[in-house]
């Protein structure tokens, strides 16, 4: 009988998956932004920013879970809290951008009592005003009070917020430049329908899942649906001049609307004209490394404008982590990559904002 009603479940959960609709996700994301700049403070924040002095790093997709077999981010939790850790002293602010935790296949009350660690070490970051928490589809549950008041602010403290995006404005030229930060599960009908339906998923859909154990995570399972995803998003920041979108979601790292497989093969074009056999070798390694982590992706090569980046995610199989910084007028795309005991930052791409900004 279990399993018979977890086959519905599945059935149900299809009927309404997250393949990205690009309609649905235009519509979404435009209404989100329209309601951020707007000033309705439920939804998301403006911030004004000045892009030359400001210090932002933007982690998602921690997936934190309940420290057992299908836990995705225990691996990689000790590149995050080193991590966490310089940041936190180099003075950055902190963007959790969504699926901060994995709701979708752990009680809450779980998540937070196995990673307390981690959790107080970005609790810090709203002590000192320097830390902005973004709502993702499989930490859904925090867009709601009661859950937000129970399980986070205990250890976050009272003055704990979570939105649905951020505005970042700032000024280049005499003219207004915005950064819109949303975790990009925008336009998924499971987790981004109207009212009732968010509530219906966080309070209902979530805890049928746990219980039946179903693991629905459409984009992360479904390979071909990754790259579609982040053309959609590209092709939406593109509707708005003078506007990055920087996103979570797809666990695919994009740097000014290329993605890593993209830049690493290019360089390794450049390297063989070069006849650079030390640098030949290491891309050679790092594509390997990376194609083996996308096995099945296809990649797609036809975003043109820098307009769009994406985080990747905090919970890759090797322990590693990727972000995106925001400081010293630069943009970059980092990794904190584990090498045997040693937990090394390493920039793997990066451009200054203002060159962004006159390609906008």
């Amino acid at each position: 009988m279990r399993k018979f009603i977890r086959n519905i479940i599945v059935r149900l959960s299809n009927s309404v998956s997250s393949k990205p609709d690009k309609q649905l996700v235009f519509d979404s994301l435009s209404q989100l932004y329209k309601h951020i700049c707007d000033g309705k403070k439920d939804k998301g924040l403006i911030l004004t920013c000045d892009y030359e002095k400001m210090s932002m790093i933007i982690f998602s997709d921690q997936h934190k879970g309940g420290k057992d077999g299908s836990d995705d981010f225990m691996l990689a939790e000790a590149s995050y809290l080193t991590a966490l850790r310089y940041y936190y002293e180099k003075g950055f602010t902190l963007v959790n951008l969504g699926d901060c935790e994995e709701l979708w296949e752990n009680k809450p009350s779980v998540v937070l009592e196995k990673n307390r660690v981690s959790l107080l070490e970005e609790a810090r970051f709203l002590q000192q005003g320097r830390y902005y928490r973004i709502v993702g589809n499989h930490d859904l549950e925090w867009n709601y009070q009661v859950p937000k008041d129970m399980f986070l602010k205990p250890l976050f403290g009272k003055d704990l917020k979570v939105y649905e995006g951020l505005v970042l404005k700032m000024k280049y030229k005499d003219a207004d430049e915005t950064i819109f930060l949303a975790h990009g599960h925008q336009g998924d009908l499971r987790s981004d329908g109207n009212a009732f339906s968010k509530w219906f998923v966080a309070a209902i859909w979530t805890p049928i899942q746990r219980w039946f154990d179903v693991r629905l995570d459409t984009l992360s399972d479904n390979f071909d649906l990754v790259d579609e995803h982040n053309v959609v998003m590209y092709e939406w920041s593109q509707q708005y001049k003078k506007t990055l979108l920087i996103s979570g979601h797809t666990h695919k790292p994009v740097f000014a609307s290329m993605d890593h497989i993209d830049r690493l093969t290019k360089q390794l074009m450049k390297a063989t004209a070069q006849h650079d056999e030390e640098r030949i070798k290491a891309l050679q390694d790092a594509l390997e490394k990376r194609k083996a982590e996308y096995a099945g992706k296809h990649f797609v090569k036809t975003m043109v404008s820098p307009s769009y980046f994406n985080t990747g995610c905090c919970c890759f199989s090797d322990g590693d982590i990727t972000g995106i910084e925001i400081a010293e007028g630069f943009i970059r795309l980092i990794k904190w990559e584990q090498e045997g005991k040693n937990i090394n930052r390493i920039v793997l791409e990066e451009a200054p904002l203002d060159y962004l900004f006159d390609q906008l």
